[in-house]
């Protein structure tokens, strides 16, 4: 299994799909995922350079791509399957049919969903906001956490049921294409599902789509929570591991600052050491990273990501000069 990487990080900057390619190609990846940032206007230069070079595989697709052409720049939650708008629901059903298509046309293998929120006030950046000023896990703190907890308990069971009717006409195509369908963990704790929510839901969209819904984990965000109180990362991966498709993998900066480059994260960075032995050995590594992040750094964590986590020689990690 070669190490992906998200388009997210060069997308924005390019108008040309090939050339987009031919740069992370010149990092070093084998294997690319196509982000939610990719204009429509992009996809004949990503069939070209498919057609024209072996050199990069498609490991998955993000939804939405190609991203809607009415919105101006990558959104993947422009429109969502909770939304309290018909409208919405159903550009969001069309565009990931639309997702779906373009997997099965290029043969890529999985399409990663994000599935909306519970309409509650975002409770995050407050936590992150307090956490960062040394009063983590105060009074204040865990009276805002628990007020934010029971809001989203009362209202989450209508908006599961209205996510769920929407994955219903989706898994349908999914398995049709024959393509497998990855629910991301969310790093807002408003956003569908939480931690309680995944494997009642999946044990649910099993009963009509066997083997097309999975877990796809997001090493960034699940850390995100665990930082701020919300979930064991670690434990967590565990749990779900049977049914993992892939895994975004990006650092953190304490408290709540993602997509840092992986062994970058400098203040209580990921332990990867800890958490990448508990993927399975099927499952499609992909780093996601903000296109901030420098060539430089993302060469270094790519080669000691392969080193240490791909191939079956031990090495233990060391860090280049940054």
């Amino acid at each position: 299994m070669e190490l992906s990487f998200s388009t997210c990080w060069n997308s924005g900057r390019h108008t040309d799909g090939e050339q987009m390619l031919l740069e992370i190609e010149g990092m070093g990846f084998k294997a690319v995922e196509l982000s939610h940032g990719i204009r429509v206007s992009m996809l004949e230069g990503i069939e070209l350079y498919l057609k024209r070079s072996n050199a990069i595989r498609i490991s998955s697709l993000h939804n939405f791509c190609p991203l809607p052409v009415e919105v101006p720049r990558a959104s993947p939650n422009c429109y969502e399957f909770s939304s309290h708008r018909p409208t919405d629901r159903e550009r969001a059903i069309r565009h990931t049919l639309r997702t779906i298509e373009l997997a099965r046309r290029l043969g890529v293998p999985v399409v990663v969903l994000h599935l909306g929120r519970v309409p509650i006030s975002p409770i995050m950046p407050k936590l992150a906001k307090l956490a960062t000023k040394g009063r983590i896990f105060s009074r204040y703190y865990v009276k805002l956490k628990l007020a934010s907890v029971r809001a989203r308990e009362k209202l989450a069971p209508f908006y599961l049921d209205r996510v769920e009717l929407c994955l219903e006409r989706i898994g349908l195509a999914a398995a049709s294409a024959g393509i497998q369908l990855g629910i991301e963990t969310r790093e807002a704790w408003e956003e569908i599902p939480c931690e309680t929510e995944f494997e009642p839901m999946l044990h649910r969209l099993d009963l009509s789509f066997p083997g097309v819904f999975g877990y796809w984990h997001d090493m960034g965000h699940a850390q995100l929570r665990e930082n701020l109180g919300f979930s064991h990362h670690s434990e967590w991966l565990e749990r779900l591991a049977p049914r993992l498709i892939g895994c975004h993998i990006h650092d953190v900066r304490w408290p709540a600052t993602d997509h840092r480059v992986p062994f970058f994260g400098k203040i209580a960075p990921i332990s990867f050491e800890r958490l990448a032995p508990l993927l399975p050995r099927n499952t499609q590594h992909v780093f996601e990273l903000s296109p901030t992040r420098g060539k430089r750094e993302i060469i270094a964590a790519r080669e000691l990501w392969e080193r240490q986590f791909l191939t079956n020689a031990p090495s233990s990690i060391s860090l280049p000069a940054s």
